[in-house]
């Protein structure tokens, strides 16, 4: 429960539903950040400490812990946590339905054949829904994990809306985060891994900067790779210009406080801060993978560009620090398309229609083994 997409999900769904249902928050390895707050604040956590490996003693654990507490309704936020979830069911009192949400996918993105067989011919069997973030990572269940994509449904990312409105005054904005109210600022928030790929974004930024003067690079989050993008800036003559801010908690200021918003990553599904950025009303570069693409219409909402391409992203901030008309009317196109398509409030709101779902169909428990009894693929005859 570190402060991550998938996270963030469940801590506002648990928020906005309130008593509507009796939460549990489940957790593999440790507490993180998000499980600390929700702690705080009464709501159920129980951490497994997974030990290295495989460690089938979660199951165990979880099986027991699900069974004291006369869980309705398992849901497992990704694969890992869906395999120790399957692995448990049949032994939970009274048995629970079963969910797994996919969430991102790891680029490459292979599974080895016996994996692809067990999800197919046995976990799939275990699973009562199946949904995913975006229709990219729905396809991935079914073609790289042999899920049956007939069964699979989105329910697609949602954010805050009210969190993030523009500004008609960023040069007080920057003020009060410290920035040059005279310049201007493309901005990234992430943290610092390798599949966020922020050393394209800062050489794409090297190779326009020249043409954008009075404009910085702004980094937003921290994480194993920011030594490396530090050195990595000053090597191309941009120590001054990417400025590393850290772990920000008020990520929507800096938002409104920028100009361009920026996504390198090399695979995405539903990018919650992508979904934040056009809520604020930027104009957004991202890279043409995953999700992003079903999020951003090319041209309208912003601009795509193909991964590790750093040429084709310098060309795309260039126009859009360019062409202030454009940048603003993809930025108002953005916000209009998060507010039809992507609030938060449709996303829990189906979330719990799916739950009353289960909950309502859940079988009485017969035989530890039922939900195996049928041993042929979903969807076969």
């Amino acid at each position: 429960m570190q402060v991550a997409g998938a996270e963030v999900l469940i801590r506002e769904t648990i928020r906005r539903l309130g008593p509507a249902i009796r939460p549990t928050v489940f957790c593999l390895d440790r507490v993180g950040t998000i499980g600390e707050e929700l702690s705080a604040q009464g709501v159920d956590l129980v951490c497994f400490g997974r030990r290295p490996g495989w460690d089938f003693s979660v199951s165990r654990k979880l099986a027991r812990e699900a069974t004291h507490r006369g869980i309705e309704v398992l849901h497992a936020h990704q694969y890992t946590p869906f395999f120790y979830a399957a692995l448990a069911k049949p032994f939970i009192r009274p048995v629970p339905a079963l969910v797994l949400t996919e969430h991102g996918r790891h680029y490459p993105d292979t599974v080895s054949p016996p994996r692809r067989a067990v999800n197919r011919v046995v976990l799939d069997r275990l699973a009562d829904a199946v949904n995913a973030c975006c229709h990219f990572s729905g396809d991935a269940l079914s073609k790289v994990d042999g899920f049956a994509g007939s069964r699979i449904e989105v329910i697609e990312n949602g954010i805050d809306l009210a969190r993030y409105v523009p500004t008609p005054d960023k040069a007080a904005v920057r003020r009060s985060l410290g920035l040059d109210p005279e310049r201007r600022s493309v901005v990234h928030v992430a943290r610092h891994h390798p599949v966020k790929d922020q050393a394209t974004l800062i050489r794409a930024f090297a190779r326009a900067a020249p043409d954008a003067p009075e404009t910085d690079l702004v980094m937003v989050g921290d994480g194993p790779q920011r030594d490396d993008l530090t050195a990595l800036a000053a090597s191309l003559g941009m120590a001054t210009r990417v400025k590393f801010v850290g772990i920000q908690s008020n990520v929507a200021d800096w938002l409104r406080a920028a100009h361009v918003f920026a996504l390198t990553s090399v695979s995405e599904a539903a990018s919650l801060t992508l979904l934040e950025a056009m809520a604020s009303g930027l104009p957004v570069v991202v890279t043409a993978v995953g999700g992003n693409p079903e999020i951003v219409r090319d041209g309208v909402d912003g601009l795509l560009f193909p991964r590790g391409d750093a040429a084709a992203g310098a060309a795309c901030l260039r126009r859009l620090l360019r062409d202030p008309e454009l940048a603003a009317r993809l930025g108002a196109s953005g916000r209009a398309r998060v507010a039809d398509k992507y609030q938060l409030h449709q996303t829990v709101d189906a979330y719990h229609r799916l739950y009353r779902r289960l909950a309502r169909r859940r079988p009485a428990a017969t035989s530890l083994y039922a939900p195996l009894r049928d041993l042929r693929p979903r969807g076969t005859r």
